[in-house]
Order: C-alpha cells, then structure tokens, then sequence
C-alpha cells in the first residue's frame, strides 16, 4: 500500500493517508475536503500522476529531512572549526570524516520516496522507483516560478513575462 503526504487544498493542514489500487477518493480529517483519485493515477502499485494537482512531473529523492542533513552537515563544520583552532589537525579531520561518513551511511540506509514538483505531495512505498527520474532543477525552478506568477496575480500584482 503506498502512504501519501499532502497538504490539503482548502485548509492546508499536512494530511497524510494510504492510497491503493481500489482507492477512489481521499478525504482530509480536518475539513472533510474530499480529492477525487482518477483513474489513470495509480496502476500496478505505480504512480502515474499526482491525486491533488494531477500533475505528471515527479521526482525521485531519500525519505530524509533535508534540513535535519543539513544540520548535520553544520555542526560537522562547526566542530571541525573548533578543533582547528585548537590546533587539533587530526581531530579535525576526524570530525570531517565522521560527518562526511554519517552523510554516507545515511544516504546508503534511508529509503527512496517519489514527490510531486508542483504541489510536493510525497508517496511512500511506490513500486518500481527507477521509472521516475530523479530532481531536476530546470523542472522545479519551473515549477517554482509558476507558484510565485500566481501567487503574485492572487495578491493583485502584475506580473510580466520575464523574472
């Protein structure tokens, strides 16, 4: 069964849920907003399409906070710039293999989710991931500025054709 996070469309709370072959529609508990799944969008365990926007464009990524990462990352650095002040080389660098293996281990251990470029609903337990590509800038930052033209035209803004 996959399990799907998505943020609802009418009250925007996080909402997540299992969706399967018999599925057809999938209701969020905190409005009762109620997503209709068409028919195309799930077959053989395989995500076809997006249930909220019914978007095409889908990547795939680790199921892995990426600002937890991130931190990680961080106090990696941070620590290592410590030790190095102290004149402590060879900490240093052990600290920067040590989080530089984290990194690695993490990467190998977590599992792959797919995500929708549009709306980010992410679907777990998607058979037959190496179907989807994985992230693409050009199509996120496409993506990305389509958000941002009609965010701009719902706060009345006049948006031109270039960014």
């Amino acid at each position: 069964m996959i399990q799907t996070a998505y943020r609802c469309p009418r009250c925007e709370q996080t909402v997540r849920g299992a969706l399967s072959d018999v599925s057809f529609q999938m209701v969020c508990p905190q409005c009762d907003q109620s997503l209709a799944v068409a028919g195309d969008t799930l077959r053989e365990g395989q995500i076809h399409r997006c249930v909220v926007c019914s978007g095409t464009d889908l990547f795939v990524r680790k199921d892995f906070p990426q600002r937890l990462g991130v931190s990680i990352v961080v106090l990696g650095f941070a620590a290592s710039c410590v030790t190095w002040y102290h004149h402590q080389v060879i900490f240093t660098f052990g600290v920067l293999f040590a989080t530089a293996f984290i990194d690695v281990l993490l990467y190998l251990l977590m599992p792959d989710l797919l995500e929708c470029y549009r709306c980010h609903t992410q679907y777990r337990g998607v058979a037959n991931l190496d179907q989807h590509a994985p992230f693409a800038l050009e199509t996120h930052e496409k993506y990305r500025q389509l958000a941002a033209r009609t965010a701009g035209q719902e706060n009345g803004h006049i948006t031109t054709g270039s960014t």
